[in-house]
């Protein structure tokens, strides 16, 4: 896949891709990218989502270049972003919002492990009770348990009925004094407070990167634009209100804007 002159990719992103590219003094550089909806199109099941073929070639190609650090940054599960992203070894992968990270290695994941206090365990085992409640009754919304936070789904539920279960979990996590994150048809209750902002930045100052590429689809990825530098690439994949400084259509569009940076890295 080469770039060429595809305008999908504005011309202010693709003159700041390239001049990222011949930028030597800018590695390595942290390529740090959303999951759903950002490198792979939303789906009604969670389970069918998949990179978008060309992203998981251009994915492989940057993790092979010096000087390129590659990152998967998502709400989801630890072990369901794993399942589902098919990424190099050597990736990071950054999970619940930040609550969980591990890299890939060619035989599994080396992970962080993540250890809750009693009380903390005690209180996501009452997050889920309470979760089921909201959910019980109402067509197309379920709950899903992480190892740090309970999350309340509406993607496959109508308006009127997506909208009070929304509220309801928001009005949980005010109850209870947990974390909460409103996403994309999704409300996360977590006991262990974390963002993409945050956890984006501690991986950067790990790695030593001076400039960072971050895109994403969601409100939650506003976190990560607005923790980043001036002189970072802050990428809003799709619509919405966003502080990110450039802006692309959609997963497909994204996935072009990373093959001329992979031009201009090579």
């Amino acid at each position: 896949m080469n770039a060429g002159t595809d305008t999908r990719v504005p011309a202010d992103l693709r003159e700041r891709l390239t001049a990222l590219g011949a930028d030597r003094t800018a590695r390595p550089v942290l390529v740090a990218l959303d999951f759903d909806g950002t490198l792979a199109p939303l789906q009604d099941d969670p389970s069918a989502s998949r990179i978008l073929p060309a992203g998981v070639e251009v994915l492989a190609e940057l993790s092979a270049l010096d000087g390129v650090a590659l990152a998967l940054v998502s709400g989801r599960a630890m072990a369901d972003l794993h399942a589902l992203a098919d990424v190099p070894a050597g990736t990071y992968l950054v999970g619940s919002h930040g609550a969980e990270r591990a890299r890939v290695t060619q035989f599994g994941l080396d992970r962080d492990v993540v250890e809750l206090t009693h009380e903390q365990a005690d209180r996501l085992a009452a997050l889920g009770a309470r979760a089921a409640a909201v959910a019980r009754g109402r067509d197309g919304v379920w709950v899903e348990t992480k190892p740090t936070a309970v999350v309340v789904h509406t993607r496959l539920a109508e308006p009127e009925v997506a909208a009070p279960a929304e509220a309801q979990a928001l009005a949980l996590g005010t109850e209870l004094g947990v974390g909460t994150l409103h996403g994309k048809d999704v409300v996360e209750l977590t006991v262990l407070p974390a963002d993409k902002g945050t956890a984006l930045q501690a991986l950067r100052h790990e790695l030593g990167a001076p400039v960072v590429l971050y895109a994403g689809d969601d409100v939650t990825d506003e976190h990560a634009f607005a923790a980043l530098d001036p002189d970072d690439v802050t990428l809003k994949v799709g619509p919405g209100d966003t502080v990110a400084r450039f802006r692309v259509a959609d997963p497909e569009a994204g996935v072009a804007a990373l093959v001329v940076l992979r031009d201009a890295l090579v």
